[in-house]
């Protein structure tokens, strides 16, 4: 009887290790897709804050250099007033590299039409408002 116990060895069966992956997997096909609707929130989020610090760009440059409602402002006039080193400053586009471009005196800039299109299943254009999809 002694020799028996010592023959035995413990351990896992194939049965029981194949129901911990089936469990396992069956966590991360319910978790990913939330984690992915999460990320693309944030990311439009992101672009809500970027439409917002591109407005008060544009209305200091209009009231620094006297311009009048519907003047054009340039891209490298607006980026002046974004801090330096930011995603702004450098590129004057968004996260997904659409460009946002020449902004008009007291108008709202627009959200870019690829970056609404990329967005729209996790942020209607209402979750934009106020700032208007670009035509």
């Amino acid at each position: 009887m002694l020799n028996r116990q010592k023959e035995r060895r413990g351990g896992f069966t194939l049965v029981e290790i194949m129901i911990v992956v089936a469990i396992i997997a069956l966590l991360a096909a319910i978790a990913v897709p939330g984690f992915l609707r999460a990320r693309k929130r944030s990311q439009a989020s992101r672009v809500v804050n970027d439409l917002r610090l591109i407005d008060s760009a544009v209305d200091q440059y209009a009231i620094e250099n006297n311009k009048i409602t519907g003047s054009k402002v340039n891209t490298a006039d607006w980026i002046v007033y974004m801090k330096r080193g930011s995603t702004l400053y450098n590129t004057a586009s968004d996260i997904f590299g659409n460009t946002y471009g020449a902004q008009t005196v007291d108008s709202l800039p627009a959200v870019p039409k690829n970056t609404f299109a990329t967005l729209s299943d996790v942020a209607p254009a209402a979750f934009f408002s106020p700032y208007p999809i670009a035509p």
